[in-house]
């Protein structure tokens, strides 16, 4: 499989500013996740429910969409689709009947798994070209997801 290269956005004085920075590293996630989980039959929606599935226990439909950053409906027909093919399971809350909650499937552990093993290949190859590699990196994506704020789904 080929890899694209996304150009790095530049800016004057041939520095490149932080959202060209962000924007280049969301597309750049994206060229490496999309076909890998594509090949799975998700979306990139789809892979972040199922991520959050796969981070311990039930979720409300309220959660996953918050999660995904989707509308509700849409998280609805999402998890139907992701049910219909065996990769999560909806169960009734044990301590609220009247609640539903969606569970990872076996078969989505298994999905999870090797996603997440080609995506790090991948990112590892890119990560040893740098000095100061992955623990630097995973630390400054972490100090940064930890300040930034999620967005919100649109309803």
């Amino acid at each position: 499989m080929t890899s694209t290269h996304v150009p790095l956005p530049r800016v004057p004085g041939d520095h490149a500013g932080v959202v060209e920075l962000l924007d280049h590293a969301d597309r750049a996630v994206d060229a490496v996740l999309t076909p890998v989980a594509a090949q799975e039959g998700l979306s990139r929606e789809g892979w972040r429910v199922l991520l959050l599935l796969s981070q311990a226990g039930g979720r409300s439909m309220g959660e996953i969409a918050e999660h995904a950053a989707i509308p509700n409906p849409t998280a609805t027909r999402m998890v139907s689709r992701l049910v219909a093919h065996s990769l999560a399971i909806r169960r009734n809350d044990p301590n609220d009947r009247r609640r539903v909650l969606v569970h990872l499937a076996p078969r989505g552990r298994d999905v999870v798994d090797r996603v997440s093993r080609q995506v790090e290949k991948r990112v590892d190859r890119a990560l040893a070209q740098l000095s100061g590699g992955d623990a630097t990196l995973r630390t400054l994506l972490t100090m940064l997801a930890g300040t930034l704020p999620v967005r919100e789904p649109s309803s």
